[in-house]
């Protein structure tokens, strides 16, 4: 794990990886970096608009993305047109790797949603998780991946969520 940090400002590629696959890959540019979190800033990165039922996710709006050498999550605070927050979108994912001007993130399947105003959290893409067959052939991992998942539940439903980012 390299402590080494990225200049503000500096553009970043953020990687997203799932199932030895690149998912997702989008450019961002660097807001701070400490050596263990490295924050990000980038526009909706996919084309059009996606609607979960809860939130949706369309051109303009921007996430703040915060990433950690060594948390098993990705959280992503999410602002649509005039800057209004929306909420935040968790990532379960391996600890975020830095190199070669890319941030990389192994998405694990299991994400979070917390609302703006804190009343709803919701846990999503559990079956997903199951599917994947990680609890078989790394339990280790799906063991983090799990307690990351309840952990930053417990912070949303303690309404601590947001001294993760401040």
């Amino acid at each position: 794990m390299s402590t080494s940090t990225v200049e503000p400002g500096t553009p970043i590629d953020v990687v997203l990886v799932k199932a030895g696959r690149t998912k997702l890959r989008y450019p961002a540019s660097v807001e701070s970096d400490d050596g263990t979190r490295l924050s990000v800033r980038a526009p909706w990165a996919a084309a059009g608009v996606r609607d979960f039922g809860f939130v949706r996710f369309e051109p303009g709006d921007v996430f703040t993305e915060h990433y950690w050498r060594d948390r098993w999550y990705a959280v992503k605070e999410v602002r649509g047109a005039g800057s209004v927050l929306k909420g935040w979108y968790c990532d379960i994912t391996r600890p975020a790797v830095v190199r070669d001007g890319e941030l990389i993130a192994e998405d694990l399947d299991l994400d979070l949603w917390v609302s703006a105003d804190g009343a709803t959290v919701l846990r999503l893409d559990e079956d997903e998780f199951a599917a994947s067959g990680l609890s078989e052939h790394d339990p280790k991992a799906a063991a983090r991946a799990l307690a990351a998942l309840d952990e930053l539940e417990l912070l949303a439903k303690l309404g601590k969520f947001t001294a993760l980012i401040d």
